[in-house]
């Protein structure tokens, strides 16, 4: 299997060029040449066998210059029972026709954990692979989740430095609280005074200034990415949706072949992405629910056509789908145009001269083929939380809780009423505020800890241990730049 750049100008490359690099020397992203069908017997038959089994059969489909006793070794040290528990993805029946596909039971109680605790394996053997000689430094811009599943899967590896940039103001106290007290030789965090999109724009500039990259290679260092743009943090994520698939058959939610609808909730578009190559390989899925917040860009666009990132930025309670550019769409256009790299191409220079594209009457029409984009303001986010666990007695997170009423308004729009999986990305207690604010229905305002240990005492669901060990532990990063000194801090840190 070789992979090629979503703009067309670079050379066709294995896996593990594409893992090491991260993102094309054009700017592009990469995808591989073609996606193998998985025959639905292979995917029922899944349910017989362990994650780490499951992710071996999907992930190898891809990453063909990797041995099979080497994705055995990678997948059973990432979701090895210490970090997951004994089910590091189960699928929890929440009402008659909905179910939770739960992905927040790693190290860092975030849906990240599923993809970042194995591209650092895929990664180091990728290096030796390749006879690559310099020092791969991990550069990344998060919302919130993603640093913290970086910084955790990559601290301490050799021939890697792993530099992550957060919004300042703009990621729950928690999430804040994880990435600042992170320890490691080679981890290095910014606060960046601004928002996500200043964060991921400035990694991409840094990504593609030749002038920067060459003087970082003179320091013997080489620059790659831990975000969804890097195939191998994107192909761990393929996995969970046969999985959840083959469990709900088992179950008894439904009877193989039986088409579901997923409910996403999506920032950069990566796991929703993840979702629609399964759909390519053969999963049987009727609809992907592709759930905003107030920062609407992606429900505007599904429903139009149009992309507009001109708009007012909004911060929100579920600060990880803050996103106004969302980098993955570029390769589901590069699908839907059946592999036109210079249409992408131009849109993709449209977005950045003018802010805005518009992809067609033709293209659209295959978009909303697969796609119900909604979006769910504050309040309904808010509403949401508290009338699930009030009727269910199950706790979602506002990421979780978006996804569900996007759902929800799905069906009473569509009158489509089949069994849908709302994927849920991050535990509760991430953003304990907020949920015990939406569970009590207003009230007091607590610090997040004291809300953690309140929203506890009122639900009795279990904390996560790790996020427990938090409160109390030091902070040894507290550095705040200027979007414009991104690239210095990375000089600075190698």
């Amino acid at each position: 299997m070789l992979f090629l750049s979503t703009r067309g100008k670079t050379d066709l490359v294995c896996s593990a060029h594409a893992i090491t690099r991260g993102m094309a020397d054009d700017g592009g992203l990469f995808v591989p040449q073609k996606f193998v069908a998985v025959p639905l017997e292979d995917i029922i038959a899944l349910h017989n066998l362990s994650y780490q089994e499951r992710a071996v059969k999907i992930i190898s489909l891809f990453l063909t210059d990797y041995s099979e006793e080497e994705l055995a070794d990678a997948a059973a040290r990432a979701y090895d029972a210490a970090k997951f528990g004994s089910c590091p993805a189960p699928v929890v029946q929440v009402n008659d026709n909905t179910d939770a596909l739960e992905l927040w039971h790693g190290p860092t109680s975030a849906f990240k954990d599923m993809a970042l605790q194995i591209l650092p394996l895929l990664l180091t053997k990728a290096i030796a692979k390749t006879g690559e000689q310099q020092k791969i430094v991990i550069l990344t811009a998060t919302s919130g989740d993603t640093g913290k599943a970086a910084l955790e899967g990559f601290a301490d590896v050799d021939g890697t430095e792993i530099i992550v940039f957060y919004p300042e103001s703009g990621v729950s106290d928690i999430q804040k609280q994880q990435m600042v007290t992170q320890a490691g030789k080679n981890v290095h965090v910014f606060a960046v005074k601004g928002n996500f999109d200043d964060a991921q724009t400035g990694v991409k500039q840094i990504f593609a200034n030749a002038g920067l990259n060459e003087e970082i290679a003179a320091q013997g260092c080489t620059l790659s990415s831990a975000n969804s743009i890097n195939w191998g943090r994107l192909v761990p994520q393929i996995v969970y949706y046969f999985s959840a698939y083959s469990d709900a058959v088992a179950a008894g939610r439904i009877k193989a072949g039986d088409e579901i609808n997923f409910a996403v909730p999506t920032g950069n578009f990566g796991d929703i992405l993840a979702g629609y190559y399964a759909k390519m390989m053969g999963l049987p899925v009727h609809k992907f629910i592709c759930a905003s917040n107030s920062n609407n860009v992606l429900t505007d666009f599904i429903n139009t056509g149009i992309y507009d990132k001109r708009r007012e930025f909004k911060k929100t309670i579920s600060p990880s789908m803050d996103i106004l550019v969302s980098s993955n769409l570029e390769r589901l256009l590069y699908s839907v145009t059946d592999e036109d790299s210079e249409k992408v191409t131009e849109w993709m220079q449209q977005l950045n001269t003018e802010g805005v594209y518009n992809v067609g009457e033709k293209i659209h029409k295959k978009i909303t083929s697969a796609f119900f984009g909604a979006w769910v303001d504050e309040q309904e986010t808010a509403e949401t939380i508290r009338r699930v666990y009030n009727d269910s007695k199950y706790l979602l997170d506002p990421h979780t809780a978006v996804a569900w009423r996007a759902c929800e308004k799905y069906r009473l729009v569509t009158s489509d009423d089949r069994y849908a999986v709302v994927v849920s990305t991050a535990s509760p207690y991430k953003f304990s505020g907020s949920v015990y604010e939406a569970v009590k229905n207003g009230g007091e305002e607590l610090q997040s800890f004291d809300a953690l240990h309140k929203l506890h005492e009122l639900t009795g669901v279990p904390v996560p241990e790790k996020m427990l060990q938090l409160e109390n532990m030091p902070v040894l990063h507290k550095e705040v730049i200027e979007p414009g000194n991104m690239a210095e801090a990375v000089k600075n840190s190698i």
